[in-house]
């Protein structure tokens, strides 16, 4: 099975979405064993769990995510990677790290986020 880094919007969308076929669809990835997670990830998710939901539910929702996903920390070439996906891209610094994690991994990158998409150096998929 090939590997898979997942976007903070497939996460969102697991924690947030009212579509019960969504869900399911979201639940049923998240099966998979070979699943990373970049920790601007557990940045991105923190920061809005905390605003919509507190601190406990923030510190509970990443601890599970650190149990669930391999986190992969930015690494100098993550970090090199994607200063260069940022530059010829023009996304942002935590698409171009996710991107960049997916690059170095030689992952398939989850998310529905257009931006992702454009990045020919990696391959994308939506559930």
């Amino acid at each position: 099975m090939p590997k898979t880094i997942y976007d903070t919007r497939f996460l969102v969308e697991l924690y947030y979405s009212k579509d019960e076929k969504t869900l399911n669809k979201l639940k049923a990835e998240k099966t998979r064993k070979e699943k990373h997670i970049s920790t601007i990830v557990l940045h991105e998710v923190y920061k809005l769990t905390l605003a919509r939901e507190g601190r406990q539910t923030a510190q509970l929702r990443t601890a599970l995510l650190e149990e669930d996903f391999k986190t992969m920390p930015v690494t100098a070439d993550i970090a090199k990677a994607s200063a260069e996906l940022r530059h010829k891209y023009k996304i942002s610094m935590g698409d171009s790290i996710i991107a960049a994690t997916a690059q170095i991994l030689k992952a398939t990158c989850i998310s529905d986020d257009p931006h992702f998409q454009k990045i020919k150096e990696i391959n994308t998929k939506w559930i």
